[in-house]
């Protein structure tokens, strides 16, 4: 295949059907934005097929000195444009000044931490196309009422259309995962800024969720004095983000 050896420890598993590939990057819309930033390339099974696209600039970035090297060697069309580091430390806002959309077969390990790095660049990723294990997929696309629901399915929601594509088997990766994995695309809404505050949203989802077999009554009662209103009586799962929304306003005029 290669003279890169996938690693266990940053939870690389290598795409090797051409035909999964392309269906990947055919899932990018092209609209809203002119580059593409692609998360753990590896050794280019997505990029070659990102290349060929002229509807958008492909830039890259792998925290595997070895995925780098053979990237640098087999696309030198890419040039400038291979970032070596971590996605989960970098500003995307101080490596583009313009929307990128974001795609990959995302390391498993860190794919929900790579979402919460992009629910923290919202305002500057107007899609994710991106492979997950199966699990986490669904539940992300999740809607409210069911056990898989979560902090990821609400946060990512209040912001993005989430669309569940396909399943993909364990059989078109080198080695082969233990699990299935399927593709989902997020699509930014129009939502520019919830009508509550943002950082305590996040703050009220988690700890909800942290807590998921209690009331909201009591999982949030340190952060809300108030808590006649009948939503308290709820568990997390059972909200929509509207209704999330709702509560933020709720433990915030509490605790105020």
């Amino acid at each position: 295949m290669s003279f890169v050896k996938a690693k266990k420890h940053l939870g690389q598993h290598f795409l090797k059907d051409d035909n999964i590939c392309r269906k990947i990057v055919n899932s990018l819309s092209k609209e809203g934005y002119k580059k593409i930033l692609e998360v753990g390339p590896g050794i280019g099974a997505l990029t070659k097929f990102l290349l060929e696209e002229e509807a958008y600039e492909t830039h890259v970035i792998d925290i595997d000195t070895e995925s780098i090297a053979y990237l640098q060697q087999h696309y030198p069309q890419l040039e400038s444009r291979i970032i070596e580091g971590d996605f989960l430390k970098i500003d995307l806002t101080e490596l583009f000044d313009e929307p990128v959309a974001v795609i990959g077969n995302f390391p498993y390990n860190i794919s929900t931490q790579i979402l919460f790095s992009v629910y923290h660049h919202r305002n500057t990723v107007p899609e994710v196309v991106g492979m997950f294990q199966k699990e986490v997929a669904q539940r992300i696309a999740e809607p409210p009422g069911s056990k898989t629901y979560g902090i990821l399915s609400v946060l990512m929601q209040a912001f993005y259309t989430i669309e569940y594509l396909f399943t993909v088997s364990e059989h078109v990766f080198t080695p082969p995962p233990k699990v299935k994995s399927a593709v989902i695309r997020l699509t930014r809404n129009s939502i520019q800024q919830l009508p509550c505050d943002e950082a305590l949203f996040f703050t009220v989802v988690k700890t909800a969720f942290n807590q998921r077999r209690k009331t909201l009554r009591n999982s949030l009662k340190q952060l809300a004095t108030e808590t006649t209103d009948p939503i308290f009586n709820q568990r997390p799962e059972q909200l929509s983000v509207e209704e999330f929304i709702r509560l933020t306003q709720l433990v915030g005029t509490s605790s105020s």
